[in-house]
């Protein structure tokens, strides 16, 4: 919690060679910068000594360790995310707005989506935004604060899952030219797969492929599905929510 909510950002070690004093806030913007690049694997403290040009022990007397420097991470990550703010939008532009947020910065640090879980949320000022944020866009509708809750926590569970779609289908494409993947199957698929067999299988996915030009399209289903989520979180709020207090 110390982390978290608090004085990590003044230098405790002393400055040398004219280098900037070793702090909280330099260790995490160092360890976000490998993340991004290489992974979380890739993120420890000897490394980050080093690219800091300090040494790995002085690391400590900030963080405990890397599991307490990723909670950390992930907290300044969520915290770039815009607070809740007041505007004349209605709730379902706001909490779309807080969805597509999310899944961009995801999407951008990649090394998220092996540590974000709705079972241990980030107890710290950007998670507690983030989750605000969220709230304050369903709040005022006549759903219970349990069915508020539920909102977010699905708006959630869906940004994750299609952000990691995402994030697997650009990691393919990366590895391959545009269509090298369906060149080299096509043949073959071609031989062995029975239309007469399979006709609704031919022709939607024929249809999606051509609409597409790719066998997946994460755009796409990120906003499809978040179009249907809102129009489920719509139906609940016409019902008055499902009754939980």
């Amino acid at each position: 919690m110390e982390l978290l909510w608090g004085g990590g950002s003044t230098p405790i070690s002393r400055p040398r060679n004219g280098k900037p004093g070793l702090t909280l806030d330099r260790i995490v913007e160092a360890a976000v910068s490998v993340a991004d690049a290489e992974g979380l694997d890739a993120v420890s403290m000897r490394r980050l000594a080093a690219e800091l040009g300090a040494g790995a022990m002085s690391l400590y007397t900030h963080v405990p360790g890397k599991t307490e420097l990723v909670e950390v991470m992930l907290d300044r990550a969520l915290s770039t995310l815009d607070p809740a703010e007041e505007s004349g939008a209605g709730w379902r532009e706001r909490l779309a707005d807080a969805a597509r947020d999310y899944f961009q910065l995801l999407c951008a640090h990649p090394w998220m989506l092996g540590v974000v879980a709705l079972s241990r949320p980030v107890l710290g000022p950007g998670g507690m935004a983030k989750y605000e944020r969220e709230l304050r866009a369903v709040e005022g509708l006549g759903l219970s604060d349990l069915d508020m809750d539920s909102v977010v926590t699905l708006l959630d569970s869906f940004v994750a899952g299609a952000a990691r779609a995402a994030v697997d289908a650009d990691a393919a494409a990366a590895h391959e030219a545009d269509g090298e993947w369906w060149r080299s199957v096509a043949p073959h698929f071609e031989k062995v797969f029975d239309p007469g067999r399979f006709p609704l299988a031919a022709r939607v996915g024929t249809s999606a492929g051509e609409y597409h030009n790719a066998a997946f399209a994460p755009a796409h289903a990120f906003e499809f599905g978040l179009a249907r989520l809102l129009d489920g979180v719509g139906a609940l709020i016409v019902d008055g929510g499902t009754g939980g207090d």
